[in-house]
């Protein structure tokens, strides 16, 4: 059992977007231009994943359960729990905040893995600063950043904006904030694939988020379904030593 509740800490992050690289504070932001993009939010939904994933060479599965909330178009919230077979619940994380000209605009995300305390992720536009609960460092918040549960959101809601722009090729940038620091990202459409989950075989636009060369930091690729609002219907999250965490739609309610 100890074995899994290690291996555990890598799987926590399969309902959400992920990857931090260590960053100065006072470097980054300025690398960083935000861009305002047009924008269009999904219907509020529940959406059920199951779980299939490879950490350290033993096989793992569980599921997801991701709630994505709007309050009059002013408000939003994301809430996913992630539970993984004999250890139940591994993963609480939310994002929420209000919605403003960049699209969704976070005011705190919080994070609680299993065995370790919760952390929180806090965006301050009175002060235009970016805080940590469990490190010192801290950004300037210039608009447009996300946390990595609400980038996968915002990349859905700025594909329902842009259907004509968003081609193979093209790419979608963002400053992303984690648990302790934040790095910009970059979306590159890749194109059509068919997905099959649980409700059917879905056509879907296929979109990977690479880390950049020589960096460890694991790979995102996302599956959205044009027929189900731009819903994501598959994540996975691919580790450089083969590892990896797949995630597939099961269910959608609205």
């Amino acid at each position: 059992m100890s074995r899994l509740l290690h291996l555990s800490t890598s799987i926590l992050i399969s309902g959400a977007v992920l990857c931090s690289v260590a960053a100065l504070a006072d470097i980054l932001p300025s690398h960083y231009t935000p861009v305002k993009t047009s924008f269009n939010l999904p219907p509020a939904a529940e959406l059920q994943y199951s779980i299939h994933a490879k950490q350290s060479g033993i096989p793992l599965s569980g599921s997801a359960l991701v709630k994505w909330q709007l309050n009059d178009g002013k408000k939003y919230s994301i809430i996913t729990e992630t539970r993984a077979i004999l250890l139940g619940k591994i993963l609480d994380a939310s994002s929420q905040g209000h919605i403003d000209e960049y699209g969704l605009a976070p005011e705190k995300f919080i994070e609680k893995r299993l065995g370790k305390p919760a952390s929180t992720t806090s965006f301050d536009y009175d002060s235009k600063t970016l805080r940590f609960s469990t490190a010192n460092d801290t950004y300037q918040l210039k608009g447009g950043e996300q946390d990595r549960t609400s980038a996968t959101w915002q990349l859905v809601a700025q594909a329902r904006a842009a259907v004509d722009k968003f081609k193979p090729g093209s790419e979608w940038k963002m400053f992303v904030a984690g648990r302790r620091d934040a790095d910009p990202w970059t979306f590159k459409v890749i194109g059509n694939a068919n997905t099959t989950t649980a409700i059917g075989d879905i056509p879907t636009i296929h979109i990977s988020k690479a880390p950049p060369p020589d960096s460890k930091d694991q790979q995102l690729d996302i599956w959205l379904a044009p027929s189900l609002e731009w819903y994501p219907a598959r994540l996975k999250f691919s580790d450089a030593d083969g590892d990896f965490v797949d995630q597939v739609l099961e269910s959608v309610k609205k």
